[in-house]
């Protein structure tokens, strides 16, 4: 019987891995303003997509967000911060946010992780009007906000399913 069992359990190793990789669900824990700040202008993104350093660096510049001033007050930012920074990625799977310009913020997009995961995605997906940038996840993953990227679940513009 414990045989069968080690059997069952090693068996599902490899679909445990993908399925943990499409899963995204905010950490525990999530301050509430991290999803009425964050989450107010664009997608409250899971902190696995970003290194602690990279997310330090985006609250660091939230005056100049992006084009936006994103400016919290300083408690608020720093519960945000210590949120992010203590369910940040991982350096090794996701590498570095690229090389941003002075005062600029990391962008998760430029990770080499992103752009593994995207690479099959034409450029004209990337600007089409209801999708506007790879930044906007929710436009192709319709379950993003609830944590979820599976491949299965990627509608593209125009209403084709990734896997069609």
């Amino acid at each position: 019987m414990n045989a069968l069992r080690l059997l069952t359990a090693l068996l599902s190793l490899p679909l445990l891995g993908v399925a943990q990789a499409d899963d995204m669900r905010l950490p525990a824990g999530a301050p509430p303003a991290f999803q009425s700040e964050c989450g107010a202008c664009h997608l409250a993104f899971p902190p696995r997509l970003l290194v602690a350093e990279d997310w330090r660096r985006v609250m660091a510049g939230l005056d100049q967000h992006f084009g936006d001033n994103a400016s919290l007050d300083e408690p608020t930012r720093r519960v945000i911060e210590a949120y992010l920074v203590g369910n940040a990625g991982k350096p090794n799977k996701l590498g570095p946010a690229g090389p941003a310009s002075p005062g600029e913020a990391p962008r998760l997009t430029a990770t080499a992780w992103f752009k593994r995961k995207h690479h099959e995605v034409s450029p004209a997906y990337w600007r089409h009007a209801d999708v506007r940038g790879p930044a906007n996840c929710a436009a192709c993953h319709k379950q993003a906000a609830a944590g979820s990227y599976r491949e299965r679940e990627i509608v593209m513009p125009g209403g084709r399913r990734w896997q069609d």
